[in-house]
C-alpha cells in the first residue's frame, strides 16, 4: 500500500498548492485554465483509447455498461452522495462535484492505476505508482486552481481503488495481460474523451452511467480467452 498512500499524499499536497493559487487568480484566467484542461483530456483520451484492440468489444461495452448505469441510476446516486459531502464541506463552491469527478477520473481510470496496483500487490515493487503519484500531483495542482477543493477530495477515490487493486493484487493479476489491460484503457479513455466534452461545454454526457462499462470490457474478454 506504500505506493497508494504516496500517491494520495501527492494528491492532497498538489491539490492544496492548487486552491492556494486558484484564490490569486481572476476568474477569466480559472476559464482559460479549464479549456485548458478539457483541451488535455482529448488527447489523453484519443491516446488511451487507440490502445484498445478489440474495439467491438469496447462498442458493446459502452453500450451495455450505459443501460446498466442508467438503470441503476449511476449518476443519480453519486452525485447525491457528492452534493451531501459538497454540504457539509464547502457549501459555497461552484465545481465542487465537478472537480471531484474530473480528479477521480483522471486518476484512477488507466493502466498505470491497474497495473502500478496489482504489480505492488504482487511483488511489493511501487515504482509504478510512485511514478503516477508525481504525475498525480501536479495535475491535482493545475485542477484545483480550476475546480477548486473538490480536487482534494479525489485522494479518497485513489486511495479506495487503488488500495483494493493492490489487496487483491494475486485474484487481479490476469488483469495485467495486454490484452486486458489495453481494452480496459480503451475504454477508460473513452470516458475521459466524454469529460473533456463537458470541461468544454460541448456537451452533457452522463459519465458516471458509463462506468459499468469497464466491468463489462473484462467480462467479454473473458468469454474470448476461455
Amino acid at each position: 500500500m506504500k505506493g497508494t498512500i504516496v500517491n494520495v499524499i501527492a494528491v492532497i499536497v498538489g491539490s492544496s498548492l492548487g486552491i492556494f493559487i486558484g484564490d490569486k487568480l481572476p476568474k477569466r484566467f480559472k476559464a482559460v485554465i479549464i479549456q485548458a484542461i478539457g483541451l488535455f483530456t482529448f488527447l489523453i483520451g484519443t491516446s488511451m483509447m487507440l490502445k484498445g484492440e478489440h474495439f467491438i468489444i469496447v462498442f458493446l461495452a459502452l453500450i451495455l455498461g450505459g443501460i446498466t448505469g442508467e438503470a441503476l441510476r449511476l449518476e443519480a446516486h453519486l452525485t447525491s452522495v457528492i452534493e451531501r459531502l459538497k454540504s457539509r464541506v464547502s457549501p459555497g463552491s461552484p465545481h465542487f462535484v465537478e472537480g471531484f469527478v474530473t480528479a477521480t477520473l483522471i486518476f484512477c481510470v488507466g493502466a498505470m492505476t491497474v497495473v502500478g496496483s496489482i504489480q505492488e500487490g504482487l511483488t511489493g515493487d511501487a515504482t509504478l505508482l510512485y511514478t503516477k503519484s508525481v504525475m498525480d500531483g501536479i495535475t491535482s495542482l493545475t485542477l484545483a486552481s480550476s475546480f477548486g477543493i473538490g480536487v482534494i477530495f479525489s485522494a479518497g477515490s485513489v486511495l479506495v481503488i487503488q488500495g483494493s487493486l493492490t489487496l487483491l493484487g494475486s485474484k487481479l493479476q490476469f488483469l495485467t495481460n495486454p490484452a486486458y489491460i489495453n481494452n480496459l484503457t480503451s475504454v477508460g479513455g473513452v470516458l475521459i474523451i466524454a469529460l473533456g466534452f463537458e470541461l468544454l461545454k460541448i456537451r452533457k454526457i452522463k459519465i458516471l452511467n458509463l462506468l459499468p462499462a469497464l466491468v463489462y470490457a473484462v467480462l467479454f474478454l473473458s468469454l474470448i480467452h476461455i
